[in-house]
């Protein structure tokens, strides 16, 4: 299913997408929901970010380039890092590059949204805890970025985290292309078995350090070829199964929403 929110009429709904139809559904995203009857056409309204996440975790430096690439072992210690829910706008919203600087970079990811409460929880269980899949932007400012390796301030200004355009829970993340293209030309495009800690891996690991919630976005990584973009520029994310999160790049003093 293709879960999405969106605005219509002044009001935002929650709705699943079929076709070129949106069925409106009340109730709890990760609970008890249930059709209202009313539906929408897609060309009729202004999709926005599908969920509103509890917390957004992301994890660094996590592809490589070919299989080839791939460490015999794997970190000890991952690097994750925390996104504010300040963070996230939607499909087509502006991403605002902030004042005193000209780039920021995009980073296309797939993002994994938690639907049960997880604790400790082994690897081969991870999958049992998973709602679905969006598209992510992991956009960062690497001029914020600490001199002793601290990420927070770089990867936390507003409308830094895109996600959509839905959240579809019938995907095989392990079987999936993360792309991205910059002004219409691709920058990326990597399977994500060149990742270098896997999925289950990731959320095995974070469960084992904090509690997750459902609502909770997992950013997974991205791949080789991200870029430092400047106002004007137009990024597409892309994970065909879910479809593609288009956005574009504002400095500060000309941005209209976020």
């Amino acid at each position: 299913m293709k879960f999405t929110r969106f605005e219509a009429n002044d009001n935002i709904f929650q709705g699943v997408i079929e076709g070129d139809e949106i069925r409106v559904f009340s109730g709890e995203l990760f609970g008890d929901w249930s059709y209202t009857g009313d539906t929408y056409k897609r060309d009729e309204v202004n999709l926005l970010a599908p969920l509103q996440p509890n917390h957004i975790i992301g994890i660094g430096a996590n592809f490589v380039a070919r299989k080839e690439d791939l460490p015999e072992s794997l970190p000890e210690i991952p690097v994750f890092f925390y996104k504010p829910s300040s963070s996230v706008i939607g499909p087509e919203a502006e991403i605002v590059i902030p004042d005193g600087i000209n780039q920021v970079k995009f980073e296309s990811e797939l993002a994994v949204v938690i639907g049960k409460t997880a604790k400790d929880i082994k690897e081969d269980e991870v999958l049992d805890y998973v709602f679905g899949y969006t598209v992510g932007n992991d956009v960062t400012a690497p001029q914020f970025f600490h001199e002793d390796g601290h990420w927070t301030v770089g990867k936390s200004f507003d409308t830094f985290t895109p996600l959509g355009p839905v959240i579809e829970t019938e995907l095989d993340p392990f079987s999936v292309k993360v792309e991205a293209k910059l002004n219409d030309v691709e920058k990326q495009n990597s399977a994500t078995d060149l990742m270098i800690i896997p999925i289950r891996k990731m959320i095995s690991y974070l469960s084992k350090v904090m509690t997750l919630q459902p609502g909770d976005v997992i950013l997974t990584g991205s791949p080789v070829g991200a870029e430092l973009v400047n106002e004007g520029d137009v990024i597409q994310c892309e994970i065909k199964e879910i479809g593609t999160l288009r956005n574009s790049f504002v400095a500060a003093r000309q941005s209209v929403k976020s």
